[in-house]
């Protein structure tokens, strides 16, 4: 149920969002080990990538052996835990693959990995050598990667590369999974403007532009349903001339009373050309960009969770109507974060917790 307010003032709509409440903690787990990396579905166990720190904090090698452990999602009661053949360090994925099979993906001591293990125990199956990257999203048929250069996929079940996406003059920073979709946050390596490309997700073709290279930086991305959403700002460079005077009022009226939105999210439909109107905007902050709190989002079953520090909001990601709002005790402290049908999984430095979030 919605219990958002709205009341009308001078003709504008002014929304009241509901009591934060603090969310309820399902299970939580201490652990011996430093959690550095997390992955959870709508169904499965919940997988943690851990690490032993070394006396002293010293090292050898660059990369520090990593282990993994399956946890049950309902109770938190481990199910196994094991070598693995990622360890500590640049770039992290996890998740299911084909045959129900997990999937783990960053560095070890004879460069990047990708590898298959068993589900029901942790026996590893097979393991593949694999360029370095930045970002890697792990769904069940392809894992995409991406790093300055180019983006591309592996596939699960051989563990070889699908396919690749690059072009000269592009930089490319963050990748978001829609379908048969992929959706690349890329700049312009001359005049440092950020947009975000199409590529499809069987043969990384480039299938067009959903935001031409015109804003100052992109800070993150998400999709769900029908909808792509960016963390951003100066958002009058994307809005058509007819909501730009709405832009205006609302930039006004912004208790930060600053001349200029410096973090915004955006929500755009997934299938919009370049120039075409956002869904809904939000401003989020217009104070100096060195004062800026962290934020991040993520997106999952038709809705958009917004991460400030300890405070969390689910907001509708076709229209941005706010739907819940909590605190999330340790999400200011939080090594990971992710959210799946309804449930938010935290990882902080040892310790790992479900939260609940009817939203």
């Amino acid at each position: 149920m919605n219990n958002t307010l709205g009341t009308k003032v001078l003709g504008f709509i002014v929304t009241i969002s509901p009591m934060t409440s603090t969310a309820k903690r399902r299970w939580s787990r201490e652990l011996e080990t430093e959690i550095d990396g997390i992955a959870f579905g709508s169904t499965g166990p919940v997988l943690l990538h851990g690490y032993d720190p070394p006396a002293g904090g010293k090292w050898i090698d660059d990369v520090i052996p990593g282990k993994l452990g399956a946890f049950d999602r309902s109770s938190g009661e481990r199910l196994w835990n094991a070598p693995c053949e990622v360890g500590y360090g640049r770039g992290f994925g996890a998740g299911i693959g084909q045959q129900g099979q997990v999937i783990v993906l960053g560095p070890s001591q004879g460069g990047h990995r990708l590898v298959r293990m068993s589900v029901a125990d942790g026996e590893l199956l097979e393991a593949a050598d694999i360029q370095s990257f930045d970002t890697a999203t792990v769904a069940s048929d392809a894992v995409v990667c991406s790093n300055a250069r180019m983006v591309w996929a592996l596939d699960t079940l051989t563990l070889t590369e699908a396919w690749s996406y690059g072009r000269e003059g592009e930089r490319y920073h963050d990748v978001a999974r829609l379908g048969d979709v992929i959706f690349v946050v890329v700049s312009n390596t001359d005049s440092g403007k950020y947009g975000v490309i199409r590529l499809d997700a069987k043969t990384g073709n480039f299938k067009g532009n959903l935001v031409a290279l015109s804003l100052p930086l992109i800070r993150g991305i998400g999709a769900t349903e029908d909808s792509v959403v960016l963390v951003t700002s100066e958002l009058d460079m994307i809005l058509e001339s007819d909501q730009r005077m709405d832009f205006m009022m609302r930039l006004a009226s912004h208790p930060d009373e600053g001349p200029r939105d410096t973090l915004s999210l955006v929500a755009l439909r997934s299938t919009a050309a370049a120039g075409d109107a956002p869904l809904w905007y939000s401003i989020l902050e217009t104070k100096p960009i060195d004062d800026l709190p962290d934020v991040s989002i993520t997106a999952d079953s038709g809705k958009v969770y917004v991460e400030r520090r300890a405070h969390l909001r689910a907001l509708d990601a076709l229209s941005g109507r706010e739907l819940g709002a909590w605190t999330v005790p340790g999400l200011d402290e939080k090594v990971a974060w992710s959210v799946a049908d309804g449930a938010g999984l935290l990882a902080e430095e040892t310790r790992v917790s479900i939260f609940e979030l009817p939203a």
